[in-house]
C-alpha cells in the first residue's frame, strides 16, 4: 500500500569509503531541484576507510528541517553492518533495503563493529530469540517492530548493468551505493529522469559515470515496481518551492560568508570538522584578480596549527581581512598566539568548530563542550567577542559579523559551531545581501609622522594605520607596551593601556543591538528552552510538537556570549518559574547555563543534555521536555543515534 507523505526520513548506511557522501549529494540536490526541503546529516567514524558510515535524511514538501528525526520510513544498507546497527531504528511500515546474500552474515564476523553495540544486539536478538545475523535482526524488525524487509540481490542487479553497458564486473561494483540511492528515489517518487539531476549535478561533465549510474537505475526501478515498491512513500508535491536555493553545509554557509565579507587571507591546519571550509574557500580562491585591481583571497595551509593563527595575524595586521579554522586540539595550539592578539589588539577571527573532546576524544562526532575553552582560553586578562551560530543561514552572516566586529572593536572575535552544524546539508534559500554590511572600524590610509599604533587620546579603540602603510612606523611586542607599542612597564601607563583594551567589550556591549546577541522564539508561556548552536533546530521543531500536545513553549537561544547580554536573558529568564526553564546543551556540564548564571545570577537547575558525540534528535528531546515538566526528573540524558 502506498502512502502519500508530507516528508519522508531516510537512513543510507554503509563502510566509510562506499560512496555514502555521494548519495546524500545525489539524493538531496535530486529532491532540491524539484523544490522539497532536505536536510541531511552524516555520522561517520575517525578512521579514513571501512567502519560504519551513515546519512541521516528528512525530505519534506513543506518547510524546511532543521534537525534530524526518529521514525524512518526507509532503511538501506550497503552492508550487513547497517542491518545490524539500525534495524532498532525501525518503526511500523519501515522498508529495510538490504542485500539478501548477507542474510546468514553473523555479527561475530563483522570486525568494524564495535564490541559494546555486538553485545547490545546479541543480548537483544536473543531475548527474543533471534540469531544474531543479518536475517535475525531482520525478523525482529519485522515481526516486533513492524517493518518491511525488502531483499534485493546486489549481485544480480550490478551483474545486469555489466551486461547492459559493457563494463566489467569489478567496475560495476564501483555504482554498488546506487543501488539504495535507486530504491530511495523509486519509493519516494522520483522518476528516473528526477533522479538523473542529481547524478548530474554530482558528477558534472563526466558522461560515462552519469550514464552508468542512470542505467543502473533503471535497473533498479525495474525491479522495484515488480516487487510494488514505486511510490511506497511518495512525497506531496512541494509547497511554496523556493525559486531559488543553495545546496550547503554549515561548512560552505561559514565559507560563503566570509567571501561576502571581504576576506582576504585564510589560514588553517587540516582538522575535522574545521577543514571543509578552507576547502571550501580554496576551490574557489582567485588570485589572479590581484592583476586586474581587485582583492582575490588566499588559502594558506601551514604545517600546524600555530603557524595558521600566527599568518592570519600577521596577515590582519597588514590590513588584510583573515582568518583561522580550527577544532578543538587545534584552538589549543593557537591560545598564546591568541593572546598575543588580544594584547595588541589585532581583529583576526577564530572560526572555531566544537566536535567531542577532550584530547582528540571523538574526532568525528559532535559536542557543545569549547564554550570554556572559547571564553576563557589564554593567561591575562584581554577582550574578546565570541558568538555562536544556531543554523546555515545564521553562520554566514556571523562569519561577516565576525570580520566586522574583529576590525571595530580590533580584537579577536572567536566565531563558535559545531560539527553538528557544519556537517549537516541543507537547502537554504540566498542569503539577502542587502542585509550585509561592511564595517571597516577605524582604519587609516597612512599613521604619519609621530604615528601611535595605541593611541588612547580618543578613546579605548585607536585609529589603526596597517603594518606596510605609507609614512608609518608600527611596533608590536607580546610585553605591555606604551601608545606607540614600546615596551612598558610603569604602573601608571599599565592602568591606561589595559583599561583601555577591556573598556571596548563595554563599548561593545553597548553598541551591539540585543536581538544579535540573544533570540526569543516565543510560541506560548507555559514553559522555557534555553540554548545555543545547533541545538535551536531540535529545540524549535520539539516546541512544535510539544505545542500540538497543548505544552506552549518558548525558546531562547544565545547567540553572543561575550559581550553577554545580560539585561535581557535576565528579564526572560525573571518571567517564568524556575522549574518551568530547562537548559538544553551537547555537553556534560551544561556549559551555557553556567555562563548564564555567571553573568546574571539566575541558576538554572532543569537540564536536557547529551554528549554522545551524536546530535539531538527532536523525538527524544520532546519526550525529555515533557518528563521534566511533568516533574518525573529534573535531569533527562539523551543517547538515541548509532
Amino acid at each position: 500500500m502506498s502512502t502519500s507523505l508530507e516528508e519522508a526520513r531516510i537512513i543510507v548506511g554503509g563502510p566509510q569509503g562506499s560512496g555514502l557522501e555521494t548519495a546524500a549529494q545525489v539524493l538531496v540536490s535530486a529532491y532540491a531541484k524539484l523544490g522539497y526541503r532536505v536536510y541531511s546529516t552524516r555520522e561517520y567514524f575517525s578512521n579514513i576507510k571501512g567502519r560504519h558510515s551513515y546519512i541521516n535524511i528528512r525530505v519534506s514538501s513543506k518547510k524546511q528541517p532543521s534537525a534530524p528525526r526518529e521514525e524512518p520510513n526507509i532503511i538501506a544498507a550497503i552492508d550487513a553492518e547497517t542491518v545490524l546497527t539500525h534495524f532498532v531504528d525501525a518503526t511500523k511500515g519501515t522498508i529495510i533495503v538490504y542485500d539478501k546474500a548477507t542474510e546468514k552474515t553473523s555479527i561475530d564476523k563483522i570486525p568494524s563493529m564495535e564490541n559494546e553495540l555486538k553485545q547490545r544486539v546479541q543480548s537483544l536478538l536473543t531475548k527474543y530469540g533471534y540469531p544474531a545475523t543479518v536475517e535475525g535482526a531482520i525478523q525482529y524488525a519485522s515481526e516486533v517492530l513492524g517493518a518491511e524487509p525488502l531483499p534485493l540481490n546486489y549481485n544480480e542487479l550490478l551483474a545486469k548493468l555489466a551486461e547492459k553497458t559493457g563494463i566489467s564486473r569489478y567496475l560495476a561494483r564501483r555504482y554498488l551505493n546506487s543501488i539504495p540511492i535507486s530504491i530511495i528515489a523509486l519509493a519516494t517518487g522520483l522518476d528516473i529522469e528526477e533522479l538523473r539531476e542529481g547524478f548530474e549535478r554530482r558528477f558534472q561533465g563526466r558522461k560515462a559515470i552519469i550514464e552508468n549510474n542512470v542505467e543502473l537505475a533503471r535497473i533498479v526501478y525495474e525491479y522495484g515496481e515488480k516487487l510494488g515498491i514505486a511510490n511506497k512513500f511518495r512525497l506531496k508535491n512541494p509547497e511554496n518551492p523556493p525559486a531559488e536555493y543553495f545546496v550547503v553545509s554549515g561548512n560552505d554557509s561559514v565559507a560563503m560568508g566570509k567571501v561576502v565579507g571581504g576576506l582576504r587571507v585564510q589560514t588553517y591546519y587540516p582538522i575535522t570538522p574545521a577543514a571543509d571550509e578552507s576547502f571550501m574557500l580554496e576551490a574557489h580562491e582567485d588570485l589572479d584578480s590581484y592583476k586586474e585591481g581587485f582583492g582575490g583571497i588566499i588559502v594558506f595551509q601551514t604545517e600546524d596549527e600555530i603557524a595558521a593563527i600566527s599568518s592570519a595575524i600577521g596577515a590582519a595586521l597588514t590590513g588584510a581581512r583573515a582568518a583561522t579554522a580550527t577544532s578543538g586540539p587545534g584552538f589549543d595550539l593557537m591560545v598564546e598566539a591568541l593572546g598575543w592578539a588580544g594584547m595588541n589588539e589585532v581583529p583576526v577571527v577564530i572560526t572555531y568548530y566544537q566536535r567531542g573532546g577532550p584530547s582528540t576524544g571523538l574526532p568525528t562526532r559532535g559536542g557543545q563542550q569549547d564554550l570554556f575553552s572559547a571564553l576563557f582560553s589564554g593567561h591575562g586578562e584581554f577582550p574578546r567577542i565570541i558568538l555562536a551560530s544556531g543554523d546555515h543561514e545564521e553562520a554566514f552572516y556571523d562569519a561577516i559579523k565576525a570580520l566586522n566586529w574583529a576590525e571595530r572593536y580590533q580584537l579577536p572575535v572567536i566565531h563558535l559551531l559545531d560539527k553538528f552544524l557544519a556537517n549537516s546539508i541543507i537547502t537554504m534559500t540566498p542569503p539577502n545581501l542587502e542585509r550585509v554590511n561592511i564595517d571597516r572600524g577605524q582604519l587609516l590610509d597612512k599613521g604619519g609622522p609621530n604615528y601611535k599604533r595605541f593611541d588612547k587620546s580618543k578613546g579605548p579603540i585607536s585609529p589603526r594605520a596597517v603594518v606596510g602603510a605609507d609614512e608609518t612606523v608600527s611596533w608590536y611586542t607580546g610585553d605591555e607596551h606604551d601608545e606607540y607599542g614600546h615596551i612598558s612597564e610603569d604602573p601608571e601607563n599599565r592602568l591606561k593601556m589595559h583599561e583601555a583594551r577591556m573598556k571596548k567589550l563595554e563599548i561593545a556591549d553597548k553598541e551591539i543591538p540585543v536581538e544579535e546577541r540573544a533570540k526569543l522564539y516565543s510560541y506560548g508561556s507555559d514553559f522555557l528552552l534555553v540554548g545555543w548552536g545547533s541545538v535551536k533546530g531540535a529545540a524549535l521543531e520539539a516546541l512544535e510538537v510539544l505545542a500540538k500536545e497543548g505544552l506552549k513553549g518558548s525558546f531562547l537561544q544565545i547567540r553572543v556570549f561575550e559581550p553577554f547580554p545580560r539585561d535581557y536573558v535576565a528579564r526572560i529568564l525573571n518571567s517564568y518559574p524556575r522549574n518551568k526553564i530547562i537548559a538544553i546543551e551537547a555537553n556534560y556540564t551544561s556549559m551555557a547555563a553556567k555562563v548564564i548564571t555567571m553573568n546574571t545570577g539566575f541558576i538554572i537547575d532543569r537540564f536536557v543534555l547529551k554528549w554522545t558525540g551524536r546530535p539531538i534528535y527532536v523525538g527524544e528531546l520532546v519526550n525529555a521536555v515533557k518528563n521534566i515538566l511533568e516533574g518525573r526528573s529534573r535531569k533527562e540524558v539523551l543517547k538515541y543515534g548509532a
